[in-house]
């Protein structure tokens, strides 16, 4: 068996490869910028110890997440439905060494590949009950409890997507199976050892403390029970680099401010993270290739006549938010942005 270390050697080895799916991401900055998207592995153990940030509060940035997703989110489904995550697209080199994807789909079915193929990827083949933190509209909520019959519990900081998101279920027939609550992710309204999957996708970018929510995610599962983070990351430094660029942190910074990002920390952050609690079975994967065919489809989207009467309708932080979309695009397509898995089971 490949040891997480091995995996690790593997990865700087064999960096040009640029068609690997399941790497780890050991990359530590230096130094907090503007923003602080990346901090050395000092500075971020002492901001998470103090659970504060040194550029917006907890209570700001929750309050910014809740009132962007309030304003944003109608708009996302009346474009996308109720999926608000990156779609999974097949994607190989033709004969010139270009991508291109493989197999034509909609974006939709795209996301909903997104779910199956994480599933499939951290081993899950059953789920009594899950949460789904940062849940969204419950895309995946519902998604999974149909697959598996289960139960599910979604926690959303915006009132709109947990009335709205609870209406979806309700007229798909899930109204006693999915639920969706105004909850903050890192004081979850759950005992202990309750969920034998805990799933946080596209939301652990959003955590101001990573440490504790971490903590909170491996605290509600069940013991033998899966965690699961999808997330971004900012690339893996090279030998001798001691922090981004110049240029990548001023895009981060932007990304930052649009999103309501407090720091980004790196993947070796988040093992360190799941190892102290004495996770196991511990698995990341780096699948920004897959995703980037994404961001082009949602520029697409936004540049039609529907998608720019919406932006309108929608205020200016949803506007805000729009214009960012290339340097996430330009993010990915660099490398500096880094969409990745991490899982581990708890300890039975």
């Amino acid at each position: 068996m490949t040891t997480f270390a091995g995996q690790q050697r593997a990865l700087n080895a064999n960096r040009t490869n640029q068609d690997q799916r399941h790497i780890v991401c050991p990359s530590r900055g230096k130094r907090i910028q503007r923003f602080r998207c990346h901090a050395s592995s000092k500075e971020y153990e002492e901001v998470q110890r103090s659970g504060q940030l040194p550029q917006r509060s907890r209570d700001v940035l929750n309050k910014g997440i809740a009132a962007f997703y309030d304003s944003s989110t109608a708009l996302w489904e009346d474009m996308w439905g109720d999926h608000l995550h990156h779609g999974y697209y097949d994607v190989s080199d033709d004969e010139q060494g270009q991508e291109q994807q493989t197999r034509k789909k909609s974006n939709r079915q795209a996301q909903v590949d997104m779910i199956d193929n994480v599933l499939s990827w951290a081993g899950v083949e059953s789920v009594k009950s899950m949460v789904d933190v940062g849940c969204g509209l419950g895309g995946s909520s519902r998604h999974i409890a149909k697959k598996f019959g289960c139960t599910a519990q979604g926690i959303t900081l915006s009132p709109y997507q947990a009335r709205r998101g609870n209406e979806i279920s309700k007229a798909q027939g899930l109204g006693s199976e999915v639920e969706l609550r105004v909850a903050d992710a890192l004081d979850q309204p759950f005992e202990d050892n309750t969920f034998d999957l805990v799933w946080s996708l596209e939301s652990g970018e959003h955590m101001p403390n990573k440490k504790r929510f971490v903590d909170e995610l491996i605290r509600v599962a069940a013991p033998g029970g899966r965690v699961i983070i999808v997330t971004w990351c900012h690339r893996v430094l090279d030998p001798g680099e001691e922090t981004l660029t110049a240029e990548e942190t001023t895009l981060l910074d932007q990304i930052c401010d649009a999103y309501y990002l407090p720091q980004w920390c790196s993947v070796d952050d988040y093992v360190s993270l799941f190892e102290s609690q004495g996770m196991e079975n511990i698995r990341i994967a780096d699948w920004s290739r897959e995703v980037a065919p994404f961001w082009g489809q949602v520029i697409k989207s936004a540049l039609s006549i529907q998608g720019m009467v919406g932006l309108l309708k929608s205020g200016w932080k949803t506007l805000r938010g729009a214009f960012v979309m290339p340097l996430m695009a330009k993010g990915l397509q660099t490398g500096l942005v880094r969409f990745v898995l991490i899982t581990g089971s708890k300890q039975k």
